[in-house]
């Protein structure tokens, strides 16, 4: 099969399409023809060697852990899904190495989802990793209905989920955002509130008692969340481990499958949206990458696969 894959950290430049072996399909794991793969940070940080004392990296490697396909085949003891059904995962295994970049990738079936209806492919790629972030934080931190959310960093990939899922539970919304992204967030159901110095008279200008939840996607707002924050209010940040000594969770996302399928009939149920920036071929991926990098992509980048061997 054809994969874009690494020999060594680097910079985008040592990405090169090449001829791989095709998965091997073990116990209870799924081979799945990739339709769609889609960009995070954590994919070239990864391949630049920034994380290289957090995770095991067997090169060649071949980065990507969101994915969106069609089941090839699978192994034995697998037992929930059939060749043919169109899945998604967040497919982040023990260690790096065969990723979604490339024609076909085995996942465990712990890890999958049924395709939401509502998405075509490249939103269903764009949903995995940012959509189960935003939805694990939000349940973990128990967000009700008539609640109120502040969301930090709203226009970025996890905050234009997290807006939508937090309204999609019945919570009132704020987020944070540039200026120029104000219309942005407020079209996915948010109030918007300018980030920087004075976020939090801001907030509670807006909301004179307080808000019942605080979830940081971006980091640096510690002080500000404590500020705004009611008497027993819950917050969490994915960016920002300083959290944990003020009451808060720090979290990473996790590949629970159970919880993606909940997010994916989430997302059928209330419309929700998966904004893509951009579509590049999977032997144009280094170009994907470097948009990724440069920060100003308003949306998810998306990587598509067709057939190139």
């Amino acid at each position: 099969m054809k994969a874009m894959t690494y020999k060594e950290y680097g910079n985008p430049d040592v990405l090169e399409l090449t001829d791989a072996p095709l998965p091997k399909v073990g116990p209870g794991m799924v081979l799945i023809k990739v339709k769609a793969a889609s960009v995070n940070p954590v994919d070239w940080k990864i391949m630049a060697g920034y994380l290289d004392e957090a995770m095991d990296l067997q090169f060649p490697a071949i980065p990507g852990w969101d994915v969106a396909g069609v089941i090839e085949s699978v192994g034995i003891d697998a037992p929930h899904f059939q060749p043919g059904d169109e899945v998604i995962s967040y497919g982040r295994k023990d260690y790096v190495h065969g990723g979604s970049f490339a024609e076909y990738i085995s996942l465990p079936e712990r890890v999958l989802a049924r395709r939401p209806k509502s998405l075509d492919w490249a939103g269903s790629a764009g949903l995995p990793l940012a959509g189960l972030t935003a939805y694990q934080v939000l349940t973990r931190l128990k967000l009700t209905e008539n609640e109120t959310v502040l969301i930090h960093g709203g226009a970025g990939g996890v905050g234009t989920l997290g807006i939508q899922i937090a309204a999609a539970l019945g919570a009132r919304v704020l987020a944070t955002a540039s200026e120029k992204n104000h219309d942005f967030v407020r079209s996915l159901g948010a109030e918007s509130v300018t980030y920087g110095d004075g976020v939090a008279d801001r907030v509670l200008a807006l909301v004179p008692g307080g808000v019942d939840v605080v979830a940081d996607f971006v980091g640096g707002n510690l002080a500000a969340t404590l500020a705004v924050l009611t008497d027993g209010g819950r917050h969490a940040s994915i960016a920002d481990s300083e959290v944990e000594q003020h009451g808060g969770t720090w979290m990473w996302v996790n590949p629970i499958g159970s919880d993606l399928q909940e997010l994916a009939d989430l997302v059928d149920k209330h419309g929700i949206q998966v904004k893509i920036d951009s579509s590049f071929p999977l032997e144009e991926a280094a170009d994907a990458f470097r948009l990724s990098m440069d920060g100003h992509a308003r949306g998810k980048i998306v990587v598509t696969v067709d057939e190139l061997s």
